[in-house]
């Protein structure tokens, strides 16, 4: 009797025994169809590299479903060698696709041939890699981003026309001086001045960072005091270019503008230490590599123009009427 009665339970633990063999390969099989997408940012010191991981991961909690994320950046906007090793660990990892901020336009790509190589999707954002250097390599990477000629050329015409008379003195900080988008920002303040009849009288490197903007702000300052303005690569060197301004004593008399409208700059548009930035989507540029880079992992081929480019959107930020 009692072995008769303990029949049926032992049939329904086989069943669920069996029906959990049959589930759990299933689940475990999903989790696995579900692409690791690895975002490798610059100086996650640059608050705008800060705001970028964080629209990342907030896409992806909404998309918890479709991929998971792993997000990484270095300490130091020129540290090349320590980028490169943190992209080797994310293909090491299992990432299935990379997208990438490169530090360096030109030191980046011999990293990023080898991930391909090894079947990883690359997307480039925020600073292209070299044309023809991947071109060299036998390679082509969609670059996800802005038109940065074009957004510092917006932040130059609005300083020219509101602050300055031809013949004005004033000073470019550039951001790293082998980074394109660098180039390509130095290249649309130059434009804007040339078409004003400013006076460009000095072109330095501030490496993208507050110390090193402050210090090439305050050597222009010294030597050329007749600038009237300060226009840098990013809101991080304007930060430093503001500091120095004051510590000459010449606040409201050398206007600064910068790049990239992060929270630390904002309250500076308000009470004009800072003329004008430009918005580049920072929460917005990761989301759009990663959804290209999810594209090319499926085999579908991402939405670029003929220059291999998505391009983003930008937009002048000024005080608030």
């Amino acid at each position: 009797m009692v072995h008769e009665a303990a029949v049926p339970g032992r049939l329904l633990a086989l069943a669920v025994i069996s029906s959990l063999s049959l589930t759990l390969p299933l689940s475990a099989a999903h989790a696995e169809d579900k692409p690791k997408v690895a975002l490798v940012m610059k100086s996650l010191a640059n608050e705008f590299f800060r705001t970028m991981e964080d629209g990342a991961k907030d896409y992806q909690k909404t998309h918890a479903d479709e991929f998971e994320l792993i997000a990484n950046g270095i300490k130091n906007e020129t540290d090349t060698g320590e980028q490169i090793r943190i992209v080797e660990q994310m293909v090491n990892a299992g990432a299935k696709a990379l997208v990438i901020a490169p530090a360096d336009s030109k030191a980046l790509v011999s990293a990023v041939k080898k991930a391909m190589d090894q079947g990883v999707v690359v997307i480039n954002i925020d600073n292209r890699l070299d044309p023809d250097l991947l071109k060299s390599k036998g390679i082509s990477v969609p670059f996800v981003g802005p038109d940065n000629r074009k957004g510092a050329r917006l932040v130059g015409d609005y300083l020219a026309s509101q602050k300055l008379k031809a013949g004005d003195q004033v000073g470019i900080i550039e951001g790293v001086s082998t980074t394109t988008n660098a180039q390509q920002r130095t290249a649309g303040f130059k434009d804007a001045m040339d078409a004003a009849q400013m006076k460009i009288v000095s072109v330095q490197s501030g490496n993208w960072e507050i110390d090193k903007g402050n210090a090439v702000a305050a050597s222009m300052l010294n030597e050329y005091p007749d600038l009237k303005a300060l226009l840098a690569g990013n809101d991080s060197m304007a930060l430093g270019a503001v500091s120095a301004v004051r510590a000459a004593g010449k606040t409201g008399q050398v206007q600064v503008v910068g790049y990239d409208n992060i929270n630390a700059i904002k309250p500076m548009l308000e009470d004009g230490r800072v003329l004008a930035t430009l918005d580049q989507a920072a929460s917005q540029q990761a989301v759009y590599g990663i959804q290209a880079a999810l594209k090319m992992v499926k085999g579908e081929k991402p939405d670029v123009d003929a220059d291999n480019v998505i391009q983003t959107p930008v937009e002048l930020i000024t005080k608030k009427p």
